[in-house]
Order: C-alpha cells, then sequence, then structure tokens
C-alpha cells in the first residue's frame, strides 16, 4: 500500500468515526474506501469491521460516564451484542456469500420509517412490557453488525428509542457501545479467521478512534428531533443503496 493510500484511509477513517457515532452508518463511508484502496470485498469487509472497533473505542472513551448507572441492564445488553456479533462473524465465514444481502434493505428501510414514526409508536410500546424484547432484539441486530453492518446503527438507535425511554443522547451513545461490542467480538474472530488487510486496518483505524471521540460533542450540538429525522432520511437512502447494489 503506498503512503498515499494510506493517508486517505486515515482521513476517511476519521469521517467514518464521526458519522459512525452520529447516524450509525460507518460503513458508508468505511467500506466504499476499502474497495477504493483496492482490496477484494470479503477482505474489505471484515477490514472494516476489525477497524471499526476504534470507534466504538473512541466514542465510549468521550462519553463513559453517560453508560455508567444502568447496572446489570447494561451487562445484559453487551453480552447479548457480543453472543450476536460472534455469530454475525461465523455466518460471514462459513455461510455462502450473500446470506443476507436480499434482506438487509429491508431491515434498514423499517428500522428508518420506524424511527420517523417513533414518538408514535413510543406510546405504545415500552420496555417494561416487553422486557425480553430488547435483549433479543439487541443478539439479532449484532448478528448482520458482525456480518457486514451497514446501517446496524440504525437499527440499534431505532430499537432503543422505540423499546425504551431513553432519550436521542444515550440512545446515540447505547447504539455506538452496543455496535462498538458486537464488532470487536466479530473482529476477534476475524483477526484469526479472516483475511485481514493489517496496515488498511491500522490506517483506518487511526482515523476511526479519533473520529469516533469527536463524535459525542457533534451530537451534542445537533437538536434530537434533526438529529432523529436526520439520520431516518439518511438510513431509507442507504436502504435504497444497499438494494441498488
Amino acid at each position: 500500500m503506498s503512503p498515499i493510500v494510506f493517508v486517505l484511509l486515515v482521513v476517511a477513517g476519521f469521517f467514518t468515526g464521526v458519522v459512525g457515532f452520529v447516524t450509525g452508518m460507518a460503513s458508508l463511508v468505511s467500506y466504499p474506501a476499502l474497495l477504493a484502496a483496492g482490496l477484494p470485498p470479503v477482505t474489505a469487509n471484515v477490514t472494516n469491521t476489525v477497524a471499526m472497533v476504534a470507534v466504538g473505542v473512541g466514542s465510549t472513551a468521550n462519553s463513559a460516564q453517560e453508560l455508567l448507572g444502568r447496572g446489570s441492564k447494561l451487562v445484559w445488553w453487551a453480552v447479548a451484542s457480543a453472543l450476536g456479533g460472534l455469530t454475525g462473524a461465523c455466518v460471514l465465514l462459513l455461510a455462502p456469500e450473500g446470506t443476507f444481502e436480499a434482506i438487509v434493505p429491508f431491515l434498514v428501510a423499517t428500522a428508518s420509517l420506524a424511527l420517523l414514526a417513533q414518538p408514535v409508536i413510543r406510546k405504545h410500546v415500552a420496555e417494561r412490557d416487553f422486557p425480553r424484547l430488547v435483549p433479543i432484539s439487541i443478539f439479532a441486530i449484532a448478528i448482520y453488525g458482525g456480518y457486514f453492518g451497514a446501517g446496524a446503527g440504525v437499527i440499534f438507535l431505532s430499537l432503543i428509542l422505540i423499546c425504551t425511554r431513553e432519550t436521542v443522547w444515550g440512545a446515540t451513545i447505547l447504539k455506538s457501545f452496543l455496535l462498538g461490542i458486537a464488532n470487536l467480538v466479530a473482529a476477534v474472530g476475524f483477526a484469526v479467521f479472516g483475511p485481514v488487510h493489517w496496515v488498511a486496518t491500522l490506517a483506518l483505524s487511526m482515523g476511526a478512534l479519533v473520529g469516533g471521540w469527536f463524535g459525542p460533542p457533534v451530537v451534542k450540538l445537533i437538536p434530537p428531533e434533526v438529529l432523529r429525522i436526520g439520520v431516518a432520511i439518511l438510513g431509507l437512502g442507504l436502504a435504497a443503496w444497499l438494494l441498488i447494489r
């Protein structure tokens, strides 16, 4: 890899970190950047997952206070996300190529529409009424996150905002944390068994770590309703792109 491509991946990593924390669509920046750098699709996929761990590290380090006080609930959610990420990694390494491709656009589109309708839906759905729904759903979303992950953050955000009483700010923090856990577990599997391009991973991770750190302050500047609606609209655009692709 040439020095110029390395530097460009660092820059792409920074914007990946910011975009990933704010919108939950980090792969929309990082995955095309890795393909443009000349990596084959599967290599780009596993390299992207390993590098995205840095986004979670950076954002969590700058928002750890927001995660405190949630007790055992957060532990169970983290476990569910870890198990889902591990399952997703196994699916990617062992299952036929394209296992999720047919349904992914519809998953992202459904989550985006749910975000748009969140104020109405939330009146009829509360975490206390479905205590097992959230961890089971986290596990399912994390499977997709470990497998590929484009739009997984949008789905996490939609779930948390609809099924819990979290604010948009709190849900954004939790989304980043849970997705980071899924990526971390999947990354361990890919590091051992997957075709990771380590130089590209280093470049993307360097930028993503800094970008993830800057994510929380950026989100605080955005009005909650603007953030919710903006993420939903971008999610619909991502779903359309995935369907056409």
